[in-house]
């Protein structure tokens, strides 16, 4: 079966550049817009089914995708939700270069790697409880750059930019990447906003780290 990781559309403090984290951060009308846009490529295809991370941004975009495409409302998944950046939440770049230089750990920060070990096997369950199928999951950039992180350690990846898809296919218990911005997706260069990394001074630290 397949499963087609989406990146929220974009908010407030995506655009500050301030780190969201857990912090529960509406979407903008840029990214409804981005939200449709996608939406508009998905609906080129079928789907059994689609879910979300339980915060706003991440359910009104697949509420805004699941219209275009014709599925009933999402479905949340709890454990899919973003990774929490503790103190750090609401930081902008240079609050955070002052507040805490590279050699500081940030108190309350959520290890990448239990990120790894609530979301990978969450979403091994979905695939294994729709055998056969393709589903929607709409997630965040940390997420996504973990699920990444996890099943492609070896391959190098461009921009993680709000509204983007990524798709792995689920064989006997495992995740594997398909594409990374899949073809369905080939206009997201033209969607405007920025991408992950640069919206995540943290997420830099650890890619160039």
């Amino acid at each position: 079966m397949y499963i087609y990781l989406v990146r929220h559309g974009e908010t407030d403090w995506n655009r500050e550049r301030r780190i969201q984290g857990s912090t529960d951060i509406p979407l903008n009308e840029t990214g409804r817009a981005q939200a449709r846009a996608t939406g508009s490529l998905l609906a080129r295809r079928r789907w059994s089914g689609i879910f979300a991370s339980p915060l706003s941004r991440a359910m009104e975009t697949a509420e805004i995708i699941a219209d275009m495409v014709g599925l009933p409302a999402p479905l949340p998944v709890p454990a899919i939700v973003e990774r929490n950046y503790g103190a750090a939440e609401g930081c902008t770049d240079e609050e955070i270069d002052a507040l805490y230089p590279a050699d500081v750990n940030v108190p309350g920060r959520e290890p990448r790697e239990a990120v790894a070990q609530r979301v990978v096997p969450a979403l091994v369950r979905l695939a294994e409880e729709h055998h056969g199928e393709s589903i929607i999951v709409v997630a965040h950039g940390g997420v996504i750059a973990t699920v990444l992180a996890a099943v492609a350690p070896e391959q190098p990846f461009g921009r993680i930019r709000n509204g983007s898809v990524h798709s792995f296919r689920h064989d006997e218990g495992t995740l594997t990447l398909v594409d990374f911005d899949d073809p369905i997706e080939e206009q997201s260069e033209l969607q405007g906003g920025e991408d992950f990394e640069a919206q995540n001074a943290l997420a830099r630290r650890e890619r160039d780290g």
